[in-house]
């Protein structure tokens, strides 16, 4: 057999571990994320006084601004399936051409 072909194999194994790797790297730090909890002060702490009449009114409601909060829009995450779906097409069709071209013709029967 043709060492370069080995030699292609093993780069392609290669190439896959170090993008298995990546993406190991990449998602470790989310995956290890915690809170810490605040230590107590040490010694006997008594709290500061709260301010005269502070619990005389009922909290005001929380207003919640869901554009400053976060998130992604819908047409952005629309955008990007698109955007890797013609990706992935195009991957295909050259692997199909690459494939197609190396083939050998099969012998025609006489």
């Amino acid at each position: 057999m043709n060492p370069i072909r080995h030699l292609r194999r093993l780069a392609g194994v290669l190439a896959g571990l170090a993008c298995i790797w990546l993406g190991l790297a990449v998602a470790a730090p989310a995956a290890f994320a915690m809170r810490h909890p605040i230590p107590a002060p040490a010694g006997n702490v008594t709290p500061p006084p709260e301010p005269p009449g502070w619990n005389k009114h009922p909290p005001l409601p929380v207003q919640i601004h869901t554009v400053v909060v976060g998130g992604m829009p819908g047409w952005q995450i629309a955008l990007i399936a698109a955007g890797v779906a013609l990706l992935a097409a195009t991957v295909a069709v050259l692997a199909y051409r690459a494939w197609t071209a190396h083939r050998r013709p099969a012998a025609a029967a006489t």
